[in-house]
């Protein structure tokens, strides 16, 4: 029950979108998705629809798309964003990433 409460409120707060999506994830991808919300939510998840996070909402083209420069930002930290090399495992940010890449890119502004 303890490992589902994180899940669930990270399906409540993300909307249902990712709901429909959680069903496609693979373990690697799900357990990703647990540690994301446990551990990068408080900054990149919104506390309630439409409201601001502190930094960018993360989906498949964070980081350019590209996993190095991912891993990277999450092992070494930037100077808005505190390192994770003494809490996350190498196997735990590699779930991260392969959840991160499942989250689609938001739809591109109209046009004014």
């Amino acid at each position: 029950m303890k490992r589902s409460v994180p899940v669930l409120l990270f399906l409540l707060v993300a909307g249902p979108a990712f709901a429909q999506e959680a069903t496609a994830l693979n373990e690697t991808q799900k357990h990703g998705q647990q540690l994301f919300a446990q551990s990068c939510g408080i900054c990149h998840l919104p506390p309630e629809l439409g409201a601001r996070t502190y930094g960018p909402p993360l989906n498949k083209n964070a980081g350019g798309g590209d996993d190095d420069v991912m891993r990277q930002y999450i092992t070494e930290g930037t100077p808005r964003m505190p390192s994770f090399k003494a809490y996350l495992k190498s196997a735990d940010i590699d779930a991260i990433i392969s959840y991160v890449r499942t989250v689609p890119a938001p739809a591109a502004a109209p046009a004014r």
